[in-house]
């Protein structure tokens, strides 16, 4: 008797990738609105009384050049962490996502310390609405990594090693949020 061949062997579901990729094009999209509605305000701020920033607020750049620098170490962390997932080493993937949510609290302490450092009048106008809601925006995701930080080492760790999308969807995260902040930073911090 001649048996048929078995079929090949189902595609792997990647959910949990698809719906970080989906988030992370939402929250570019909600970015991009947004600078383009910052850049909007301060070019109509300028024409109706010739500044965009209020008289004696001091931008402190050295925090905001950190926090952009901060982000090269965390994306090869993320990095790190599939590359040592793919190779089933627990050990370096674990090393790797925690030093991912310790840049990521490092990142938000240094925006926490450019709020304390700023002083913005309480009467800022359009420029304090919009530099609060844009940054807030970008520390709430990135309080979000932290947290997907947690949760991706806590399933690994916890013996899904099996499961390395939730890896790479963590990797995908932080990539999307530094490129945000690149533009965040360069709108919003240089420009001015």
């Amino acid at each position: 008797m001649i048996a048929l061949s078995s079929s090949p062997a189902a595609a792997p579901r990647r959910q949990i990738f698809v719906g970080t990729a989906l988030a992370c094009a939402a929250a570019a999209s909600l970015f991009g609105g947004m600078l383009a509605l910052f850049l909007r305000m301060r070019d109509a701020g300028i024409k109706a009384n010739g500044l965009w920033v209020p008289k004696g607020v001091v931008v402190p750049m050295v925090p905001a050049n950190i926090m952009l620098l901060s982000l090269i170490p965390t994306g090869v962390f993320a990095q790190w962490a599939v590359y040592s997932a793919k190779r089933d080493d627990k050990q370096h993937t674990g090393v790797a996502l925690a030093l991912v949510g310790v840049m990521g609290l490092l990142f938000i302490n240094a925006q926490a310390y450019i709020y304390s450092q700023m002083k913005l009048p309480a009467n800022g106008g359009t420029y304090n609405s919009m530099f609060y809601t844009l940054t807030g925006v970008l520390v709430a995701a990135a309080i979000a990594g932290v947290v997907f930080s947690a949760v991706t080492a806590f399933r690994y760790l916890g013996g899904r090693t099996t499961d390395r999308e939730v890896v790479s969807a963590h990797a995908l995260y932080w990539y999307v949020l530094s490129a945000a902040y690149v533009l965040l930073w360069f709108v919003v911090y240089v420009t001015k």
